[in-house]
């Protein structure tokens, strides 16, 4: 079944105020045509599923809605169709965030069979994978998973414990779970409705052990059932995403022919030899996994589309809803009128503008990169790096906005018709899938330590720290300055601290700056320190952890308030410009007095200066509190997609 565009215009037509559209066109960005162009024919009308549905309904509904978008063009979107074909990351990316404007499982199991599934024959295929598989990906005649993490393994994919060892007397791989704790674990369209998984396993070639690589392997026969060898089991109810048939899966030596291994970067030719024109295994292991850095991209954006969606539930009902008698205010006072209510939505919105400019930044790198732009190594990392950091801080924020969105709106914030309680659910475990945040944040920090990535790895895998007192802090903040935007901006700081404010964009920038700067450099110096101490060498690293999430954090509050400044100064309307900046401000300042503390401590800031920063946070809601309708509708999540109860006259 297919809608007309003209049934998907009609049934999605929006009034916006003014100010509210030229918001949404600046916050879009340089994407505003192609998600306006989502957001107008999208097929809204059977969104989100019965919130009444049990696990089995929830699965049908699920399948049976992406079905209905897959044959609408809205499902594999940007996945090559077979061997000719381009790869499309912008689209892919665009129609990811477009589903996670609706129902989650929905969303997270297009993500597996399109994203995962997909996008590991796609990356780590080559064009026999591609002509003999993607044609049933792409039409979903084949679903599939994607059987990377195992129960004992989660963050340390290189240390899976799953085999595939060549045989080649019959040129067949065996893929086998050698124990209880290498079963694959918490994979989508498992449990179900998949037909096949890429596998990652440790590839053994004439007893040589060559690292992680990824293999297809069928899971049931075309009548459904399960093949011999393969133990397949069901993961249940869960907290959220029940329309996702997560499963575990054992093999028990399973056979498969040698062609099945997905091998771009590393298989094993007619003479059993194994062969791959990447001779150093680490730089091996990376680069697969570097391949499939859209999925984190993905997550950051739905976890950010996930928390406007809260917002503007929160935001919409706060401008409806009376509360308490006041001479002069007719049927009492509006939730969003009393200053406290602000404080805990307005922030938030503010963050939110701010993840999603730096949002766009990041779906600009993937998609020069991916879409065959010139890069190098280097530029490949950065992209790795910022989408683990965005993906962590962006996840983070949505649980935290969806639960304070949900209090936002009292007793109606928990009743399922208003969708709140359903949300918070299905966005919770986006905080640990696709990589858990605080590993990520890690891997941020250890980006920025560029000059000691060696020692980190030997220390992670070892326990051994080495050679970090040969890196100099000023080579680190090399690769770490800020864009010469911000970085301008904080040398007029730096010219006349006098005349700073706390409203003062050049202040901003230099205590974002100076944040992220001091914490770099002296993490570095206590590396250095650890490196030439006796002790336990684990313990060295373990002492250092709260300091490494810091410096990860101060460094993604940067990148936010860099994307920041330059989606203001890319905006063309006057006044969306004043209140992007009046936002910006409050983002900044809000940042700053969460690290209160840190910037006393350092004598960044005065002890006055920091008393003033709640009241000048005050003053900053009660300007933008006039143009909250504005600012939600400027965020993009149109209101009849809401679904909510309690926003119907």
């Amino acid at each position: 079944m297919t809608l007309t565009d003209t049934t998907r215009a009609t049934e999605n037509e929006e009034r916006l105020t003014t100010l509210g559209a030229s918001m949404r066109r600046a916050l879009d960005g340089p994407f505003a045509d192609a998600r306006e162009a989502g957001r107008s024919t999208f097929p809204a009308a059977d969104l989100l599923r019965d919130p009444a549905a049990d696990i089995e309904q929830s699965r049908q509904w699920t399948l049976d809605r992406l079905l209905f978008l897959n044959a609408n063009g809205l499902g594999s979107v940007g996945v090559p169709a077979g061997a000719n074909a381009v790869s499309d990351p912008l689209s892919a990316v665009m129609t990811f965030e477009l589903h996670a404007h609706g129902d989650l499982s929905v969303t997270i199991k297009s993500g597996v069979q399109f994203g995962l599934f997909g996008g590991a024959v796609t990356n780590l295929g080559t064009a026999w994978h591609h002509e003999t598989y993607l044609p049933d990906i792409t039409s979903m005649r084949l679903l599939g998973g994607f059987a990377m993490t195992e129960l004992g393994h989660g963050s340390d994919v290189a240390s899976i414990e799953t085999t595939i060892t060549y045989l080649p007397d019959t040129q067949e791989f065996e893929v086998n779970s050698p124990s209880p704790s290498a079963a694959k674990a918490y994979i989508g369209n498992a449990a179900r409705d998949g037909h096949m998984a890429a596998v990652f396993g440790q590839l053994y070639v004439g007893g040589v052990c060559q690292g992680v690589h990824t293999i297809l392997v069928p899971l049931r026969s075309d009548d459904g059932d399960v093949l011999p060898n393969v133990s397949i089991g069901d993961q249940g109810h869960k907290g959220g995403l029940l329309g996702v048939d997560n499963g575990t899966i054992l093999f028990d030596h399973v056979r498969v022919p040698r062609r099945m291994l997905l091998d771009r970067y590393g298989g094993v030719d007619e003479q059993g030899n194994y062969q791959s024109a990447i001779d150093n295994p680490n730089r091996r292991f990376f680069t697969m996994l570097g391949t499939l850095v859209r999925g984190r991209v993905c997550i950051a954006a739905g976890g950010g589309i996930a928390a406007r969606r809260a917002l503007s539930i929160a935001t919409r009902y706060s401008l409806k809803r009376r509360q308490f008698p006041e001479a002069g205010r007719q049927g009492g006072v509006l939730l969003l009128d009393y200053l406290v209510h602000q404080r805990r939505l307005l922030p938030r919105i503010a963050r939110s503008y701010a993840l999603g400019f730096a949002q766009n930044e990041l779906t600009e790198m993937l998609v020069h990169i991916q879409g065959g732009g010139e890069h190098t190594e280097v530029d490949q990392r950065e992209l790795e790096s910022r989408a683990a950091g965005l993906k962590a801080v962006t996840t983070r924020f949505a649980n935290e906005t969806v639960q304070e969105a949900r209090e936002a709106c009292g007793g109606a914030g928990y009743l399922s018709e208003n969708r709140l309680t359903d949300l918070r659910s299905d966005v919770d475990v986006f905080a640990t899938f696709e990589g858990d945040n605080t590993v990520l944040m890690q891997l941020v920090t250890k980006s920025l330590l560029s000059d000691y990535k060696r020692a980190w790895g030997e220390l992670d895998r070892s326990g051994v720290v080495r050679e970090t007192g040969r890196v100099v802090s000023e080579t680190m903040m090399e690769r770490t300055a800020a864009s010469i935007m911000l970085d301008k901006l904080a040398a007029s700081a730096r010219r006349r601290p006098e005349e700073s404010s706390l409203t003062d964009s050049s202040w901003h920038a230099l205590m974002f700056e100076e944040r992220e700067r001091h914490s770099l450099e002296s993490l570095a110096r206590r590396f250095k320190a650890a490196s030439q101490s006796k002790g336990d060498s684990f313990e060295k690293f373990n002492a250092l952890g709260d300091h490494v999430q810091f410096v990860a954090r101060a460094h993604m509050e940067r990148v936010a308030l860099e994307a920041f400044v330059a989606g203001i100064a890319a905006c063309k309307d006057a006044d969306a410009r004043q209140v992007l900046k009046t936002l910006c401000t409050l983002f900044a300042l809000g940042s700053i007095d969460t690290d209160r503390a840190w910037f006393l401590e350092h004598n960044r800031i005065s002890g006055s200066n920091a008393k003033a920063i709640g009241g000048t946070l005050n003053d900053l809601c009660r300007t933008l509190r006039p143009n909250a309708l504005a600012l939600v509708e400027g965020m993009g999540i149109p209101e009849q997609w809401l679904r909510a109860a309690i926003l119907e006259d």
